[in-house]
């Protein structure tokens, strides 16, 4: 135990306080960009024993939430993301064969094998800069559909408007996912096509209409740790931190003009994507962490580090989109060694107001959003 003490020795430094300060419902922090700087220099197995010691206080311990994700609609989409094989920028070179939207009896198919196997969120996603008019009634029905198999169920389509993100939490959507993907400073080397402000904005409008933000970052793509630092503080300057936060490390993709650049000059050490997940769940103590994009390269140890960081969500399946991921009979097997438990689906009822016509005194419901 004296070794444990001696974090919180009368001498500490500042560094020190932010192990030593108790962070409950009750004593929460706010993080300051130079907290979140002190937090990623900490010793590797301090921070992960703060950021286990705050998710247990937050969440059931060796709980994981499991998702799946589906792509409803692949490739040519019109944003130039240089991570991305799905942009139609880069189709010459990744050979990506795109595909039009799947078949609404096709994606309910697939959530049934998901829950089968164990998922307790759906995840739905289409390469589309946003939604058209004529796609909506397509995914408000697979909103429908999926909840009404008992699952919770996020989309991630692009932006949205007010008008769109209001149809949606009408659906009844669980979460929306719209990652950030770095910081503000370095997102010009990113993406051309779409401004961050513009992200900040979708994120805006889905929490205003009373979805659950899903919105992550990807690591690795020759960013800096201060863009990393200054990814989380932009997580902490919004209004409420995302509900779900996806922390994804870079699957270089031959052909992109990120995914080019890191197999040339090699790819971020998984140490530094650990102490990113460390310090986003420290940072947002309430928030679903997820294991996202990476982890199939991952040894068994390197993701028992990271659940001991604060991880508590990843994705189930064989592939991400249009990545692979890692095989769900693995999963299983490092589940039951590591003593790790599902997480049972617990999807956003609908609040329904009833309404009377007063000129014939017929009664109907309306379906308002959180």
């Amino acid at each position: 135990m004296a070794g444990l003490l001696s974090i919180s020795e009368p001498n500490a430094d500042s560094t020190t306080d932010l192990l030593s300060q108790p962070d409950t419902h009750k004593a929460a922090r706010t993080y300051s960009r130079d907290d979140i700087a002190q937090l990623f220099d900490l010793p590797l197995m301090d921070l992960l024993l703060k950021a286990q010691t705050i998710h247990r206080e937050h969440f059931v311990a060796n709980e994981i939430q499991i998702s799946t994700l589906l792509s409803i609609k692949t490739g040519n989409c019109p944003e130039d993301c240089g991570y991305c094989s799905q942009s139609g920028h880069h189709r010459d070179t990744t050979k990506l064969q795109a595909e039009k939207r799947i078949e609404v009896d096709k994606v309910i198919a697939a959530a049934k094998r998901a829950k089968a196997t164990g998922s307790s969120r759906f995840c739905m996603g289409a390469a589309w800069k946003h939604p058209s008019a004529k796609d909506m009634p397509y995914v408000v029905e697979l909103i429908k559909e999926v909840k009404a198999l008992g699952l919770e169920t996020c989309m991630t389509l692009g932006m949205l408007d007010t008008n769109q993100a209001a149809q949606l939490a009408d659906a009844g959507l669980d979460y929306y996912n719209h990652n950030l993907d770095t910081s503000r400073n370095y997102y010009e080397q990113v993406v051309s096509t779409r401004s961050y402000d513009e992200r900040l904005d979708t994120i805006e409008n889905v929490r205003n209409s009373g979805i659950n933000v899903c919105s992550g970052n990807i690591v690795g793509m020759g960013e800096s740790r201060d863009d990393r630092i200054d990814w989380v503080h932009e997580l902490l300057k919004m209004p409420k931190a995302p509900e779900s936060i996806p922390v994804n490390l870079l699957v270089p993709i031959k052909g992109t003009p990120i995914g080019d650049k890191v197999l040339a000059e090699g790819q971020l050490s998984v140490l530094e994507w650990i102490r990113t997940i460390a310090v986003a769940r420290i940072c947002c103590p309430t928030s679903y962490v997820r294991l996202s994009a990476g982890r199939e390269s991952l040894s068994d140890s390197e993701q028992a580090l990271a659940f001991m960081a604060g991880a508590n969500s990843f994705f189930y399946g064989d592939k991400l989109l249009t990545t692979g991921n890692a095989s769900q009979s693995g999963d299983d097997r490092l589940m039951r060694e590591l003593g790790l438990t599902k997480q049972f689906a617990a999807p956003r009822a609908p609040k329904v107001l009833p309404v009377m016509d007063a000129m014939n005194g017929h009664q109907s419901q309306m379906v308002l959003a959180d």
